[in-house]
């Protein structure tokens, strides 16, 4: 057969695999009894789920649709996906919740409502209680349910009597809005709820509770490449998320291959986002079960159980998450716990979590991720948050790139027992605190870094490490610190933050770690201090950069004072070979495609000199005060 018959029978084989790829149509309009076509579309979009197959589109139009989508099947390659999609330019809203309207007034702002079990099938989030591996109460039990006036949530209180006489929440961060309270009693019969609305009248407003732990979920593993584009979900009881447990938030991926998860706006989780976590099997919450051992014990079993059960880059992860907006999530933006190998986020705009702060643990932050094995997290606007990047436990090959983090109640950079190599380069980092360094063999370059560092050993932990671009564990090691490079930073010593003893601007605190630091080309402003390795850099304690960030509606401007000298500097270009390789994990610096790194890129994304690169993360810095759009 000839090249041209070839090429004849394969291009009659695509054209038939196009004919026969369907598109099914939604709308608040239709009926599950229809066959879904653009005239006669189904009214939920999981009666569309249930008969899509590789290949195919779902189109959702305007309207709320109240149900949680749990694909029954994904997609086979990226050529043959399953796509599920807002209509374009359509405000679609997947709602957890329900509307109640049958409230009856108690006294004083103060209504209630009971309902039938019945009403919540097989999950009632009033009876559910949030719990989980690192996960702290603060003393008092809540649930995963919510109560909502207007699209805001309200504030569960441990008793009726708080609720009828409410006192500002001491930790929330919007002390008038925490007087709009709540407290339920279920048996099993029935639930009632007792909601304080003030001077609202609930039977007139919008008011709405959780019934269903997710937006869109499937519920079991191996629903690879699928697509989610465009729509808004909210209002869902999700479970606390640590990395020992199924990780279901508003939108999750349950341990699947190649998601997309693109131009979404997610809002009001108990608990979390986006989920790119692992399955149930290898273990649900099981240190908490079994506190005898230790919790890093119990999670490197779960680690060795997920590679038994096929953990690789055949497998799981390669997942794009961009251009979301992510808030009003009390736990996190995004985690992935192992799922999320291989995986792309870039572009999101996440924000406002962790806000009320009635409960906590050691999963709080705007990306919490664990085993962050060749991922990209670029260009990702993190603001308002506990924490805003945290990668916990085998950063390996992951690049942290163009990200603009602020207003961290932590630090914007918690980078936790990992061993390297790791890249963090051309970040704006402006929190009080802004790196929080329990590791080795990371690599800082072109970053603005705007708050203190902090730096300590794990002596008591040992961690995994991999062979590269893998999951296969080559070795575990504890964590003495150190085997940093640290190439063309500004750091500045703010007069606004505070100064403390265990943290320290600039790189003068690292005396503790184990392994020396590299550092060359940077700069120190405001007292700001060099490190012990430091060569060729620009001290100027004096100076004073002014450095703020303003928000202009969606737009946010830096701005920066820059001395005279900072153009008198000498840099190098930093590249792969430059980085060199990393003591414990003995890795190389290279993207997830083994291609070397050369950062001739800055922030906004310009071309650096590459004879003489500027410091910081925004190339041509000129004397004065300079204005960037950041975002």
């Amino acid at each position: 057969m000839n090249f041209f018959k070839i090429s004849l029978l394969s291009a009659l084989f695509l054209y038939s695999f196009d004919v026969q790829a369907n598109e099914y149509h939604v709308s608040v309009e239709g009926n599950d009894q229809n066959p879904g076509t653009e005239s006669q579309p189904f009214r939920t979009i999981s009666a569309a789920a249930e008969i899509a197959v590789a290949g195919d589109t779902i189109t959702v139009y305007e309207g709320t649709y109240r149900e949680k989508v749990v694909p029954p099947r994904g997609g086979t390659n990226d050529l043959k996906r399953i796509l599920y999609r807002a209509a374009p330019n359509e405000r679609v809203v997947i709602k957890g919740s329900e509307v109640i309207s049958d409230w009856q007034q108690v006294d004083n702002g103060v209504w209630k409502t009971t309902i039938n079990n019945d009403f919540f099938g097989d999950y009632n989030p009033y009876q559910v209680i949030v719990e989980g591996d690192w996960y702290s109460d603060g003393g008092r039990t809540h649930h995963t349910g919510e109560v909502y006036l207007n699209e805001k949530s309200l504030y569960e209180m441990p008793s009726i009597e708080m609720v009828m006489n409410p006192e500002t929440v001491g930790t929330s961060i919007d002390p008038e809005g925490s007087l709009y309270q709540w407290y339920s009693e279920s048996d099993h019969e029935t639930t009632t709820i007792w909601a304080n609305f003030h001077d609202y009248n609930p039977n007139e407003e919008l008011v709405e509770i959780n019934v269903r732990n997710s937006c869109f979920y499937p519920d079991r593993p191996g629903m690879d490449y699928i697509t989610v584009r465009g729509f808004h979900m909210s209002q869902a009881a999700t479970q606390w998320a640590p990395p020992t447990a199924e990780q279901i938030g508003l939108i999750g991926t349950h341990w699947s291959k190649g998601w997309i998860i693109e131009d979404n706006i997610l809002s009001n989780s108990k608990t979390v986002g986006i989920t790119l976590g692992k399955d149930r099997e290898t273990g649900q919450n099981v240190w908490m079960n079994n506190p005898v051992k230790d919790g890093a014990t119990s999670y490197n079993e779960v680690i060795f159980k997920a590679l038994n059960s096929g953990w690789s880059k055949e497998n799981i992860g390669s997942h794009i998450v961009r251009n979301n907006t992510i808030f009003n999530t009390e736990q996190a933006g995004i985690v992935g716990s192992l799922g999320a190998i291989f995986s792309e986020i870039s572009h999101n705009h996440i924000y406002d979590i962790w806000t009320k702060r009635m409960f906590g643990g050691a999963e709080l932050a705007g990306l919490k991720f664990h085993a962050p094995i060749d991922m990209l997290i670029k260009n990702n606007r993190i603001n308002n948050t506990a924490i805003g990047i945290w990668i916990d436990w085998m950063a390996q090959g992951t690049r942290i790139t163009g990200n603009l983090i602020y207003d961290s109640a932590i630090d914007d950079l918690f980078t936790e027992v990992n061993h390297g190599p790791y890249l963090v380069d051309n970040n704006i980092f402006l929190s009080d605190v802004a790196i929080r360094d329990v590791a080795q063999g990371g690599a800082f370059v072109h970053n603005l870094i705007g708050g203190k560092l902090e730096h300590h050993q794990v002596l008591d932990r040992s961690t995994p490490y991999h062979l590269p671009h893998s999951t296969k564990i080559a070795g575990v090691s504890n964590t003495l610190g150190g085997d940093n490079r640290f190439y063309n930073n500004i750091f500045i010593q703010r007069p606004d933050v505070t100064v403390d003893e265990n943290r320290f601007f600039g790189l003068n605190g690292y005396e503790s770690a184990e392994f020396p630091n590299f550092a060359k080309g940077n700069v120190y402003y405001s007292g700001a201090k060099p490190g012990d390795t430091d060569t060729d850099y620009l001290n100027q304690p004096q100076f004073n950069t002014d450095v703020t960030l303003k928000e202009e509606g969606e737009d946010v401007f830096l701005h920066i004072n820059f001395d005279s000298r900072i153009s008198t500097m000498v840099n190098p270009l930093v590249t792969t070979r430059m980085l060199g390789t990393t003591i414990i994990s003995d890795g190389i610096y290279v993207d997830l495609h083994k291609a070397p790194y050369i950062i001739n890129m800055d922030y906004l994304g310009n071309a650096r000199n590459e004879e003489n690169p500027s410091p910081g993360p925004l190339e041509d810095v000129q004397e004065g005060t300079m204005i960037y759009k950041v975002w």
